[in-house]
């Protein structure tokens, strides 16, 4: 560990328990919704977080089990017929993704365009705003990290929340608003530029004060205290004994298999994306603005899913939400993200009988204010100045997300996204002008810097509505690449012009000579 980073020690260890309080409950929640026993969903944070934080150059990403892929591990856990088999396409998923980072397959994250990315995160804040609704009022039905539409229940998002209010708990929901306005006086200046509140997170107060209240709620008002699936639940049993004994191993014997090898190839395909999206969305909310190797990531993330997959662990990807967690909670280094498998390894070890008193409402205050933090109005309105052709795709991202799962979601803006830089493309390939002064009228075309088969269809109709017995000049000088197809088009033209009485001079095209045609 170098100097620098033991100088950020004193920002990284809050932020990682921050983010511990938040991963502890989203690892049981996903492993519960896969079909998976909990105890895997625990040892893929602490794997994501100790492994994977240690080989990643992200300085902020933190890794862990990802909601985006319950569906898949759930199908595969059934169709794979046991838990075992599916523990070696974890393994395998992982050494297809050392290959992808090998060949240098993260390159693929540069191409999301940014506007995407924004609505991704914006779409994410707004969910886990509105999933963290009913945990605020004590209906703790739908598991922790459910980021999706349609829940398992026959629910959505919405008629989660209009439910929730039929069953309120009045412990759960004093405990969120006491934390919420904890959370927001911490924040207030000048009490957050305080030594104390840099060193002591709200986080921890909140949940610290959340176990207090619903203990006291035991002997002033014994109807609203919380228990069973209201607070945390890591099992009773503690000791490093404890913690081998739940370990659990591929079986090899299903090496020939060949539906383990496309579960993995599924599990890594999905996983790479989702790593890939959120290490890009990290990276613009550093406020250091490092670039992260994606291909160093995808080769973290490979050995991370090896090890899960060995010792009894769920495929992991970079998760957006511990990750901005750990970027608003003040981090400064990669070190609280291995902070924060620390914390979840010491927990699931020897605290489970003091971790098991933390209410869900206490994690959803902190939840919602990272969502909010998301999806600042700020941001909004820095995407409408930007024009139409960024805010629709931004906005089209976050209401496809909202309304079906993340990959879905990124899918429609991406496609959204495309469509306008196609249209730009086809409209700005070159620069037209018409010069009416000269006897013959005469028509200058100015080919811009990269030509491609996207310009194609508008320098089609350009060249074909030019006047016969016009006179044309088609400049490439300032062209650095034209494509093949493009040549065509013009060769094509310099046929036709013969016929119709044009003269073509072609400058600095590449493939002619500077020439005239007549």
């Amino acid at each position: 560990m170098s100097f620098k980073n033991i100088s950020n020690l004193k920002s990284d260890i809050p932020a990682g328990l921050v983010v511990f309080l938040i991963a502890l409950p989203l690892c049981l929640g996903i492993a519960l919704a896969s079909g998976a026993p909990l105890f895997s969903g625990l040892i893929t944070g602490i794997v994501g977080g100790i492994v994977v934080g240690s080989l990643s150059g992200s300085s902020l990403s933190v890794s862990g089990p990802a909601a985006g892929l319950t569906v898949i591990v759930l199908g595969a856990i059934a169709s794979l017929g046991s838990f075992e088999a599916f523990l070696l396409a974890v393994v395998i998923a992982g050494i297809f993704q050392l290959i992808l980072g090998y060949v240098r397959a993260g390159i693929v994250s540069h191409y999301f365009p940014s506007s995407v990315i924004k609505g991704m995160l914006s779409a994410i804040g707004i969910i886990l705003i509105l999933k963290q609704i009913p945990h605020a009022f004590g209906n703790d039905i739908d598991f922790e990290g459910n980021m999706d539409f349609l829940q398992s229940d026959g629910n959505n998002t919405f008629s989660g929340i209009v439910n929730a209010l039929d069953f309120i708990e009045p412990g759960a929901l004093l405990i969120f608003l006491v934390s919420i306005t904890i959370i927001l006086i911490w924040e207030r200046t000048p009490l957050k530029n305080k030594a104390f509140s840099k060193l002591v997170p709200a986080g921890l107060v909140v949940v610290v004060l959340g176990v207090l209240l619903n203990q006291a709620y035991l002997s002033l008002s014994p109807n609203m205290f919380l228990s069973g699936n209201h607070v945390v639940s890591i099992g009773n049993g503690s000791g490093i004994a404890n913690f081998f004994s739940q370990f659990r191993f591929p079986d090899f014997s299903q090496i020939a298999n060949p539906d383990i090898y496309i579960v993995a190839m599924t599990i890594a395909a999905v996983a790479s994306i989702e790593t890939l999206l959120s290490i890009e969305a990290i990276d613009k909310m550093d406020p250091k603005k490092r670039i992260t190797s994606t291909n160093r990531e995808l080769k973290a993330q490979g050995v991370g899913n090896i090890i899960s997959g060995l010792i009894g662990g769920l495929p992991m990807t970079s998760v957006i939400v511990r990750s901005s967690a750990n970027v608003d909670a003040g981090s400064k280094s990669r070190m609280s993200g291995i902070i924060h498998g620390i914390f979840l390894l010491v927990s699931v070890t020897f605290l489970t009988q003091i971790i098991n008193l933390i209410p869900l409402a206490s994690l959803a205050a902190i939840l919602a204010l990272v969502g909010y933090k998301l999806a600042r109005v700020s941001l909004f309105k820095q995407m409408y100045a930007l024009g139409w052709d960024q805010f629709i795709p931004f906005l089209v991202t976050i209401v496809a997300i909202l309304l079906s799962n993340l990959l879905t979601g990124i899918a429609i803006g991406m496609v959204v996204s495309v469509f306008f830089i196609l249209r730009n493309n086809y409209k700005f390939p070159f620069y037209y002008h018409s010069d009416e002064s000269h006897q013959s009228k005469k028509i200058i075309i100015k080919l811009s810097e990269e030509v491609t088969f996207l310009n194609k269809g508008s320098l089609l109709m350009v060249l074909r509505d030019i006047p016969d017995n016009s006179e044309v000049l088609i400049d490439g000088s300032f062209t650095q690449n034209i494509d093949h197809d493009i040549k065509e088009v013009i060769q094509n033209f310099a046929t036709s012009a013969n016929h119709r009485g044009i003269k073509l001079e072609l400058k600095s095209v590449n493939t002619w000579k500077d020439h005239s045609v007549r």
